[in-house]
């Protein structure tokens, strides 16, 4: 997945109401619609794989850095990763909102952020699982945080 300026997005219908985003929790930022995923890098790839389930998964943060869970709306019911400047990414699975227009609960596991920080990586050293499964919508909830 190709990231610039240190974002990526969770985007509904490729929407970016950036305006709306939270960013206070440093790693996933939830908008009105999808939500941002921020990196470590500024510019470059990283290695991002997708799951979608029914309901919530067991938590395993073995091997993961940072692990947070958020609410994710879908008003046009169309959730794909993708990179802000390139479009939907390719190589993950592309569709993330099997319910059609709902609300969604996003698990992002990270590691690798702090590796190259603010810096441009051609080869990605950041890695990042997203499991998605519909759920209404609460509070963020901190899994794992710190490296």
């Amino acid at each position: 997945m190709f990231v610039n300026e240190g974002t990526f997005g969770v985007l509904d219908h490729g929407e970016i109401p950036v305006e709306t985003a939270n960013f206070s929790n440093g790693l996933v930022a939830p908008m009105a619609a999808g939500a941002l995923i921020l990196t470590g890098i500024n510019t470059g790839y990283v290695n991002v794989e997708t799951s979608v389930v029914d309901r919530r998964p067991d938590v395993d943060t073995d091997g993961w850095e940072e692990v947070m869970e958020i609410s994710v709306n879908a008003p046009a019911g169309d959730l794909k990763v993708e990179s802000l400047e390139r479009g939907p990414d390719t190589n993950s699975q592309q569709f993330l909102s099997p319910m059609g227009s709902a609300w969604y609960r996003l698990r992002v596991h990270t590691r690798g952020r702090e590796l190259m920080r603010d810096k441009v990586s051609l080869e990605p050293v950041e890695d990042y699982l997203l499991i998605v499964w519909p759920a209404p919508p609460t509070n963020a909830t901190v899994l794992r945080s710190g490296a």
